[in-house]
């Protein structure tokens, strides 16, 4: 007797499934894909906003191209915190301001084209668990913040391969890097 196997699941998007998705499931994928495009481009806004000084959160003349540090602002306000003395030491210095804006784009852009979510989310929670912690005491939480919330979101967007709808997350699972690294998916 032969028996057949669901294979949809939340770790197994539909593109892989053998079997349409139901309603549901397709409705989830999307809203976790959604979600991956509008967190991804809040990562590449910052990045964009801090490099070109738009006037959004970073002026012209703070700008990254015409001088200014996309790390100071934030890292020097953090002194009075609780780990501010560490956090404000960094403030300013070159390679955490490199190291910072390659982390906003590099998150930024695999989660906007739905590729490489496992390193997105992985670097992406380290970034934002030390902008958490950069803030302690939180003024309104004991603990929780949106840094956490995002740090949560991107995990889940990599445990429900949201790159795979609405994105390019099923091209670049079969391609022969991600089969040799599969910590690139």
């Amino acid at each position: 007797m032969a028996t057949t196997e669901r294979r949809h699941s939340v770790h197994t998007p539909h593109v892989f499934s053998s079997q349409a998705p139901s309603t549901a499931a397709r409705t989830v994928d999307y809203i976790w894909a959604v979600a991956r495009i509008a967190l991804g481009w809040t990562f590449l806004w910052a990045f964009l906003d801090k490099t070109f000084g738009w006037g959004f959160a970073t002026p012209s003349a703070k700008a990254w191209i015409n001088g200014g540090s996309p790390t100071t602002g934030f890292l020097k306000g953090t002194g009075e915190n609780a780990l501010g003395g560490f956090f404000s030491s960094l403030a300013g210095q070159a390679w955490v301001d490199w190291l910072f804006m390659a982390g906003l784009l590099g998150i930024g852009a695999a989660l906007v084209l739905g590729a490489g979510l496992r390193i997105a989310a992985a670097a992406g929670t380290v970034l934002l668990v030390f902008m958490w912690a950069a803030e302690l005491p939180l003024p309104n939480n004991p603990f929780m913040d949106e840094h956490l919330i995002y740090a949560i979101v991107l995990i889940g967007l990599a445990l429900a391969s949201a790159g795979n709808t609405l994105g390019i997350g099923a091209w670049w699972s079969r391609t022969a890097i991600v089969a040799k690294y599969p910590i690139l998916k």
